[in-house]
């Protein structure tokens, strides 16, 4: 099991980035995926996970209204658009394998290396 995040950068408040999940050594179509944060000093924080063909999502109140997940499983890629960023956005993102209820408990799920997101105000 491979995932590679990119996309990740400096950017002012108020502008957007887009990252991407490259997954690879498993059928990526038959999981749900989630994405993972975790700032400086902090613990990990779920922010939003997607089914397996895209239908049923949900966010975590940080980003809610703000971020949007999204999937191509003919591409084998994972997407997190995120507008309007803040400061506390701040942090180093991961992709998940698995849904919210397992996405935090790394013994049980494959992360990412992470893409690093800096939103200067």
């Amino acid at each position: 099991v491979q995932l590679v995040e990119s996309g990740g950068g400096t950017v002012q408040f108020g502008e957007s980035l887009r990252l991407s999940c490259a997954a690879s050594g498993f059928t990526f179509s038959r999981y749900e995926m989630s994405w993972v944060r975790q700032a400086p000093g902090e613990g990990p924080e779920w922010i939003a996970d997607i089914s397996t063909g895209g239908g049923i999502i949900s966010y975590g109140d940080s980003v809610r209204g703000r971020f949007i997940i999204s999937r191509d499983n003919a591409k084998n890629t994972l997407y997190l658009q995120m507008n309007n960023l803040k400061p506390e956005d701040t942090a180093l993102y991961y992709c998940v394998r698995g849904p919210r209820s397992i996405a935090l408990h790394r013994a049980d799920t494959y992360w990412g290396q992470g893409t690093q997101v800096i939103v200067s105000s």
